[in-house]
């Protein structure tokens, strides 16, 4: 059986959201009613991951333990690794050799959300994957600042580039990415591009070219949220904010998430909820496991 490892890309400088991030790092930053990490956290627990690996930087490393701990409050568990320098994505993989131990990944960076139907049954697909890339692509007015896959009618991948000037599609690269555990030999054997970085869509070429990538199309019924400027760090914090008060139901709560996958007990939210008992966050938690709501106050 396939297994799958989780790393979360965190670190970087946040430089696009100074003064915001000056003394703090972007992915603690609350979009709506959580912290940003938790969001693509999240993503890799509703895909079953359980093992993960936080990459962050030196100046960041407590605050990010402070807030997750070993895990245990989640059903899952943390690691942690320092990028002592932001060298691009794909050197994320090379840090995590150590906590892979030859096990595929998924990497998901730090400043991505995503929502959407059926988007568990995506995830699923991927994690069954036991040889190749699996990339989720989405329609976009920008492409310019992503990278950019151009597919025939088929779905079938021409090519792949990076932010380029001249885009051949609309479609842009999201910060998801499902790897077999040749992905760190492949990350090792890169040139730095012009950027001076290990870039992830190098990465993804040669899966490219040795015809193992699979490129999964996320459709209008979909929302993926980039969270790397004031307007769009915005723009996330209001959706959240529009679907959880409309829905009543939470996005990317991950004590809510490792309840309904059986990692967590009733006792435990509840235990866990008392210490959020004077915000709706606490009652959201009790209400989660059906607990009385008087009880936040005992």
């Amino acid at each position: 059986m396939t297994t799958y490892k989780g790393i979360v890309l965190a670190g970087g400088t946040g430089t696009r959201l100074y003064p915001l991030t000056l003394s703090m790092s972007k992915q603690l930053l609350p979009i709506y009613d959580k912290p940003m990490i938790f969001y693509p956290i999240s993503v890799l627990m509703l895909a079953g991951i359980r093992e993960i690996l936080i990459v962050t930087t030196t100046e960041s490393l407590s605050d990010f333990k402070n807030l997750l701990g070993t895990g245990e409050d989640f059903g899952v568990e943390f690691t942690y690794v320092v990028q002592q320098k932001p060298e691009g994505i794909a050197q994320a993989l090379i840090l995590a050799e150590p906590f892979l131990a030859g096990d595929h990944c998924c990497l998901i960076l730090g400043d991505n959300i995503f929502y959407g139907q059926n988007f568990i049954e995506r995830l699923n697909q991927a994690t069954k994957v036991e040889q190749g890339c699996t990339v989720f692509a989405y329609h976009v007015t920008d492409p310019e600042r992503f990278g950019v896959v151009e597919m025939d009618e088929n779905q079938n991948v021409l090519s792949i580039e990076e932010k380029p000037v001249h885009p051949k599609s609309n479609y842009a690269l999201t910060g998801l990415y499902f790897f077999d555990n040749s992905s760190i030999a492949i990350a090792k054997s890169l040139t730095p591009s012009k950027r001076g970085e290990l870039e992830i869509t190098d990465v993804i070429r040669h899966y490219l070219s040795t015809q193992n990538l699979k490129v999964s199309s996320l459709g209008r019924g979909f929302a993926w949220l980039d969270t790397g400027t004031y307007d769009s760090l915005l723009d996330a914090g209001q959706f959240v904010e529009t679907v959880e008060k409309r829905q009543g139901l939470k996005i990317a709560c991950l004590e809510e998430i490792a309840y309904r996958m059986g990692w967590l007990s009733k006792e435990q939210i509840v235990a866990r909820a008392k210490l959020f008992k004077q915000n709706a966050y606490g009652k959201y938690l009790l209400d989660t496991v059906g607990y009385p709501i008087f009880s936040c106050n005992r």
